[in-house]
C-alpha cells in the first residue's frame, strides 16, 4: 500500500483541539483539506508526521506552540492613543482591527483593552501560545 511522500499530495480530514478540548478548527467530508507535502502549505511539524502514513490511517498529531503560531510575542503588542479613532467608533474587546502602519502595510489586530486614554492592540495570532492537537486521517494520496 502507498505510503505518503514529501511532494504527494494528500487530501486529509481533521478536528483540530486545544489542550481544553475546544475545537478551533475541522475538516471533514465535505470540506477536506488537500495539500502538496513539503510546500509549506500546513506546519512543518504536520508534515513529518503525515510522512510515511498509508490511505485510511488515523493519527492524532500533537504540535507545541513553537510548533504551529508560536509563543505570544510582546514585541506584537502595541499601545495607541484612543484619541487616533474617531470619537463615534465603537472600540470592543476581542474586535479585529486592519490597521495601517506605514509603507501602505496593512496588519490584522485584536483589540485587547480599550478605555478613554488608550487602547492595546494584538497583532499575535489568535492561537499563538497554543499547543494543538489534530485528530487526522489521511483519505487520499495522488
Amino acid at each position: 500500500m502507498q505510503r505518503a511522500q514529501n511532494g504527494d499530495l494528500v487530501t486529509v480530514h481533521y478536528i483540530g483541539t486545544l489542550d481544553n478540548g475546544r475545537i478551533f478548527d475541522q475538516r471533514n467530508g465535505d470540506e477536506p483539506l488537500s495539500f502538496k507535502i513539503g510546500a509549506g502549505e500546513i506546519f512543518y511539524a504536520m508534515e513529518l508526521e503525515i510522512v510515511g502514513m498509508k490511505t485510511g490511517e488515523v493519527k492524532n498529531i500533537h504540535l507545541q506552540a513553537e510548533q504551529a503560531y508560536g509563543q505570544r510575542l510582546e514585541e506584537n503588542f502595541l499601545k495607541v492613543s484612543r484619541k487616533i479613532f474617531p470619537a463615534e467608533r465603537e472600540l470592543r474587546i476581542g474586535q479585529k482591527l486592519s490597521i495601517e502602519l506605514g509603507g501602505n502595510e496593512q496588519r490584522s489586530m485584536r483589540v485587547r483593552t480599550v478605555d478613554e486614554q488608550e487602547v492595546l492592540l494584538d497583532g499575535n495570532h489568535d492561537l499563538a501560545g497554543c499547543d494543538l492537537t489534530f485528530a487526522l486521517q489521511l483519505v487520499a494520496i495522488a
